[in-house]
């Protein structure tokens, strides 16, 4: 029990392999309320401004402006360890957040901690420069924290600020932010205060009408509209809810999982610290177009790149394009040069497809599609849909062919590490485990071709 949490069906245990979580006590059904926690005992932000009068009364009392234009996980990385290191009264519940704080891991197994030798076994570009932005960002954040908080600098490390990253980013759950809850107190209040306007004869009902109209839409454009206008985002941390571990089956005695969303293997080796066997929202980002090797394409589909069309594609931002990382807007892995994305849902960009289809056209269907990439969007003729086939084939093969180590020694390195009961490295598991999916992927979408 912490605070007024509540369980029914389940315990807070060790498990297996994934350290604390929580255990089923008895058999669980569909709609099953498993725990119930009260709003006061969560961490939560908004963004993209978060308003905090606890952190910013204690921490940023001078500019508080620091923490409320931070991002929502830096935001999230004070609130945790200003609980966990400086004061753990919840002045909002009336409780100590200590036991909650004490059932958080003190280290994570996340490649921002590896080494570089150790990333490069991962074998895979996207993921070394996501987690290189992801050091870069998160320093800076701590730095323009620390430089406007001596409170936050004295006594919260970048160790501990990255501990506190890694904890919110890990375990706080998302969603549109709708607005406060439905209060009726105010216009309730509205109600009477009409009432007793026409009761005292001080003005006329229409007047009292036009201002309890004004104070009424006030109400629901604050607590309804601008928030959904400005597309905010709020973010949670549950106590004990984020002890839940990704997916699984619920059986008495066993562990209880939850789903952690639409998350790609690359979101969660970088945030969670685990690759999901064959997961289904995977996805491989192939190099730029600009970066394939023409020559190899036009042998594997039998035509050559005819004069404009790389050209052109490159105008139509087809080839790829050069990093930004100013333009970046999150440290995930995601696609800044423009690389070719494959999905396992729904396999290569139909962006990819149109551009290849202009690539390799010849000269009379360039000619008939008036020189034009957008002609390109749908089949322009079986031909020159199974030669653009083959040119993607082809590019993914060469990536595959293009790894240090292969999808069978892989499995073998593998079956090697399950069979040890200790003195297995995590990280070097993890990176065998994140590249075989990722060539597993490539294969699939091979052979689908």
């Amino acid at each position: 029990m912490y605070g007024t949490t509540s369980y029914a069906g389940v315990e807070l245990s060790s498990t297996d392999n994934s350290g604390l979580g929580l255990i089923a006590t008895k058999p669980l059904t569909p709609n099953n309320i498993l725990i119930s926690v009260p709003t006061s005992l969560t961490l939560s932000v908004e963004s993209p401004k978060d308003y905090n009068t606890v952190i910013e009364r204690h921490l940023f009392s001078s500019n508080p402006k620091a923490y409320r234009n931070a991002p929502w996980w830096a935001c999230l990385a004070v609130q945790i360890n200003y609980y966990d290191k400086i004061n753990s009264m919840n002045e909002n519940a009336g409780v100590s957040v200590k036991p909650w704080m004490e059932t958080l891991p003190r280290k994570y197994d996340t490649p921002i901690h590896w080494s570089l030798e150790t990333l490069n076994e991962l074998q895979y570009v996207p993921i070394l420069e996501a987690v290189a932005l992801q050091k870069r960002k998160w320093k800076a954040a701590y730095d323009e924290l620390t430089l406007a908080s001596k409170e936050l600098a004295s006594q919260i490390s970048y160790d501990d600020f990255t501990w506190g990253c890694e904890t919110a980013r890990s375990r706080a759950f998302s969603g549109a932010y709708s607005g406060s809850a439905f209060n009726p107190i105010p216009y309730a209040t509205v109600t009477l205060l009409v009432a007793v306007y026409l009761a005292l004869g001080l003005g006329t009902i229409e007047q009292a009408a036009n201002g309890a109209a004004l104070v009424v839409c006030g109400s629901i454009l604050k607590d309804f509209v601008i928030p959904k206008l400005l597309k905010k985002q709020k973010y949670v941390i549950c106590p004990f809810i984020d002890m839940s571990n990704h997916i699984g089956i619920v059986q008495e005695g066993k562990e209880v999982f939850i789903q952690y969303g639409p998350r790609n293997n690359d979101q969660l080796l970088q945030y969670y610290g685990f690759v999901e066997k064959d997961n289904v929202h995977d996805v491989y980002i192939l190099p730029p177009i600009r970066e394939w090797k023409i020559s190899e394409l036009e042998v594997a589909c039998g035509r050559k790149v005819g004069p404009g069309r790389l050209e052109k594609l490159d105008r139509a931002g087809l080839l790829g394009r050069e990093p930004n990382l100013k333009l970046a807007d999150t440290d995930e892995a995601s696609n800044q040069i423009g690389g070719v994305v494959l999905t396992r849902a729904t396999g290569i960009d139909p962006a990819v497809i149109q551009a290849l289809r202009a690539l390799i056209s010849s000269d009379n269907e360039w000619n008939n599609a008036g020189e034009a990439v957008g002609n390109f969007a749908e089949q322009v003729s079986p031909e020159n849909e199974r030669a653009a086939q083959l040119a993607i084939k082809r590019a993914m093969e060469l990536e595959l062919e293009s790894k240090p180590t292969s999808i069978e020694e892989d499995e073998h390195l593998i079956r090697i590490m399950d069979q040890k009961r200790t003195g297995v490295d995590i990280e070097e598991l993890l990176a065998v485990q994140f590249r075989l999916e990722k060539k597993k992927l490539l294969k699939e979408s091979i052979d689908n071709i």
